[in-house]
């Protein structure tokens, strides 16, 4: 047995779950987010999470890997792990600490090098980059469940958004080495509507990040919310998307200057059907924030590889078509593709053994045109499709070999090594004609000498 579907679809459903190709590039969202550089050297940089690993006898006390980018891509060969035992990392090694749990990256204090915030349940904590990468770290203050990063003032420096018991709370850099924040501002919810998942990035166009909330009420979905950045930080007040939809994430999709919304809309669910075979709502970006005009992708729109599945009293899930989602662009045409996480699908008679689909951005905004979709059965793909593997659960589109196109990575927690959901990571390379399964990259804890026994690697990757 792999663990529970997904980890509790449940809790996604009411909650959430952060160049060049021959053609011209389109105008794209002003404030693209720079990659995971933690040591600077122009190549993305990758942090696995595991926060059921053992450390110093202690059961899921949880770490962290850290993998390098190279011309190769990532490198294996020389993994830095991070728990907290390792010098420079504040805080204690505790049973079921959990380190790793979420993460968010960005240059917090403005030195050129990506930071790396991790949170437990204990007070996050932030690592500093350096040109020797990730290095000491610092507390910071408030536990919180949610932490993102974006720039909501659009002045350059990293901002911190957290979900805190006062309401949401973002936390303006540049941010000093003993983690306090140029400034803070809060805006206060009333009781029960505290935000579940937040999503960043600039819907309209003026070089400030904005804010998708959302929000579910006594277990109800609620239509998810727009805040807008700028200058002043958030607004104060928001405006609905017009959808209920859960976490989610921004792109320019269309090339139009706006960031448009991509998230799994999650108001389909019925009595007789458990859950929702998965359905991904567009809305795409405008100088007032979402616009009217919205799309909406399942495994039933033409050229998307597989057929809806729904979910049953016996299995407990669907396909979950965009359980999870990343952004980035792929082949190199300017545009911003989307990997879509579908944990939930079955590969023949094998249940719930998981796959990607890879959704292309481009003028016309998101389409099936031209998709594409892997799994653990896919030729070329290391590995093999097994029940209750849950393959795409969390994904990530990032350039690891810094040639111009996006590479996807593939993680999956409930993998199966010499122990039971030990977790597995997969590379595949970007292209001009899309992923490629040539060259392909796969790792686990035991590949790493990192503790493996339940240790759900690859449960979140920073973003």
């Amino acid at each position: 047995m792999k663990g529970a579907p997904v980890a509790a679809v449940a809790t996604l459903l009411t909650a959430s779950l952060a160049v060049s190709g021959g053609l011209a590039a389109p105008a794209t969202a002003q404030n693209a987010k720079a990659p995971v550089d933690f040591n600077g050297d122009g190549y993305a940089d990758l942090a696995v999470t595991a926060p059921g690993g053992t450390v110093s006898g202690l059961i899921e006390a949880g770490y962290i890997a850290i993998l390098y980018g190279s011309a190769a891509g990532t490198d294996t060969a020389h993994p830095k792990l991070l728990t907290r035992a390792t010098s420079g990392v504040p805080g204690d090694v505790e049973k079921y600490g959990a380190f790793g749990r979420t993460t968010a990256v960005g240059d917090l204090d403005g030195d050129g090098y990506t930071d790396l915030v991790v949170g437990d349940f204990a007070a996050p904590t932030v690592l500093w980059g350096s040109a020797k990468g990730l290095s000491k770290g610092t507390a910071l203050p408030t536990p919180t469940s949610t932490v993102v990063a974006g720039d909501i003032n659009g002045d350059g420096h990293t901002d911190l958004v957290v979900k805190s018991d006062e309401g949401l709370q973002v936390r303006f850099g540049p941010f000093s080495r003993t983690g306090v924040p140029a400034s803070t501002q809060t805006l206060p919810f009333t009781e029960g509507d505290h935000p579940q998942a937040i999503a960043v990035g600039d819907m309209t166009g003026d070089g400030a990040d904005d804010i998708v909330t959302t929000h579910s009420f006594d277990d109800t979905p609620g239509k998810s919310r727009f805040w807008a950045g700028g200058k002043n930080g958030l607004s104060q007040t928001s405006k609905s998307t017009g959808h209920i939809t859960t976490g989610g994430v921004v792109a320019d999709v269309n090339g139009d200057g706006y960031g448009d919304l991509i998230a799994m809309q999650v108001d389909q669910v019925s009595e007789d059907r458990d859950y929702d075979a998965g359905t991904i709502r567009v809305v795409y970006g405008s100088a007032s924030g979402p616009s009217t005009r919205t799309a909406k992708i399942t495994q039933e729109t033409p050229g998307v590889p597989g057929v809806s599945e729904w979910g049953d009293h016996d299995v407990n899930s669907g396909d979950l078509f965009g359980y999870s989602l990343a952004t980035g662009d792929v082949n190199g045409d300017g545009y911003p593709d989307v990997a879509v996480g579908v944990p939930g699908e079955d590969i023949g008679s094998i249940r719930d053994a998981g796959a990607v689909v890879l959704l292309k951005g481009g003028a016309a905004g998101l389409t099936g045109k031209g998709a594409q979709a892997f799994h653990q059965s896919t030729r070329g793909v290391p590995g093999k499709s097994e029940k209750g593997d849950y393959f795409g659960r969390t994904v990530l589109l990032a350039d690891v070999n810094a040639n111009n196109r996006a590479d996807l990575v593939v993680a999956t927690p409930y993998e199966d090594g010499v122990y039971a959901d030990s977790g597995a990571v997969w590379v595949l390379r970007g292209s001009k004609s899309g992923l490629t399964t040539t060259n392909i990259t796969s790792f686990g804890p035991r590949t790493l000498g990192a503790p493996e026994k339940e240790a759900r690697f690859g449960d979140d990757l920073a973003r």
